[in-house]
């Protein structure tokens, strides 16, 4: 099977694997564990803030900096399709008491001057505006990536605002990697980040909270409160931190083959491939004779996973473990389904 359905599909490479092997280990629920230590110190580090605080998911990664940054009863703002409003399942709501409040579902491609009109100030009996939450890359955008001037544009949005601003950085390595632009330029532009080890990196599990020494201490409570307290966790943290130390740069190649695969669709009407710049390549069916949970079935029987986000929009993703043979497979056989 070529496996194109996520980046996260991907199983530990023997060096990734040998590193977990040989983790020095300690109880992290008493903050003793070396190897979880030694990742949050990196990746805090990497991204110029002052702590980071490993969790199992992003999804409780992303969880725990709302609630830091959003008190119960207070407004998020976010993007329709963003992924803390789309495929949380309500935790904002439901765990944090966070009213959630969205602009139009436009990707990466932000109107910062809409935004800023959207900010409720505090006062009876509007719902103040606390924080905004952007994503990058963007998942259901297809991977876009949302340019510095938009995200500095936004940071200037939130000061006036006395706002808080949150990146679900799931993808930030994508965009690192596209943009060439430095992971701290990044960080410091955002109050609270989540980073994904088991997106594109290839690590088996695993996300981290970023923020200040004072959010992190916070969020280490909240994490509890979630049950995400782990114990000899560092087997887990290795393998982040081998994926960091062999993993990042080579991400490249996956945009590479993203943009091949986009590029062999195009013909079909289906994707324009000059708009794929990171790893995902959304395939727009709506004109296709196919819809997309007909197209993964046919490409499954022909040994291709793809999956189907929506009706009409099916998306293909490479990752760490593709080949090129598998990249040209993937395009074969959709390229005759499509046709």
């Amino acid at each position: 099977m070529a496996d194109l359905r996520s980046d996260t599909v991907t199983r530990p490479t023997a060096g990734m694997r040998a590193a977990m092997a040989a983790a020095e280990v300690g109880d992290d629920v008493f903050g003793d564990d070396p190897t979880v230590i030694a990742l949050e110190r990196q990746v805090a580090g990497l991204f110029g803030h002052e702590a980071a605080l490993f969790t199992p998911t992003g999804t409780m990664a992303n969880q725990i900096a709302l609630q830091l940054v959003v008190p119960r009863g207070g407004e998020l703002l976010a993007g329709g399709d963003a992924h803390v409003v789309a495929y949380e399942l309500g935790a904002a709501a439901a765990l944090g008491g966070i009213s959630t409040r969205t602009w139009p579902s436009v990707g990466a491609a932000l109107d910062v001057d809409q935004i800023d009109a959207m900010i409720r100030p505090a006062g009876y009996p509007s719902v103040p505006t606390r924080a905004i939450a952007v994503e990058q890359t963007h998942n259901l955008g297809g991977g876009t990536v949302i340019s510095l001037e938009t995200l500095r544009g936004l940071r200037a949005v939130a000061d006036r605002a006395g706002a808080a601003l949150h990146c679900d950085g799931a993808r930030i390595w994508h965009a690192h990697i596209a943009d060439d632009v430095p992971l701290d330029v990044y960080g410091r532009l955002f109050d609270t980040l989540s980073v994904c080890l088991s997106k594109g990196l290839g690590a088996p599990v695993g996300s981290l909270v970023i923020g200040s020494a004072e959010k992190i201490a916070e969020a280490r409570v909240i994490r509890k409160r979630l049950g995400g307290g782990m114990r000899q966790v560092g087997i887990l943290a290795a393998a982040g931190s081998y994926a960091l130390d062999n993993h990042l740069s080579r991400l490249a190649e996956d945009h590479a083959r993203a943009w091949r695969l986009a590029k062999a669709l195009e013909p079909f009407g289906v994707i324009e491939a000059d708009r794929v710049r990171t790893n995902l390549v959304p395939l727009d069916l709506s004109a296709a004779k196919l819809d997309a949970p007909s197209l993964a079935a046919a490409a499954a029987e022909r040994g291709v996973l793809i999956a189907a986000m929506l009706p009409r929009t099916a998306r293909l993703v490479t990752h760490l473990d593709l080949t090129d043979s598998d990249v040209e497979k993937a395009a074969s056989v959709l390229g005759e389904l499509l046709s």
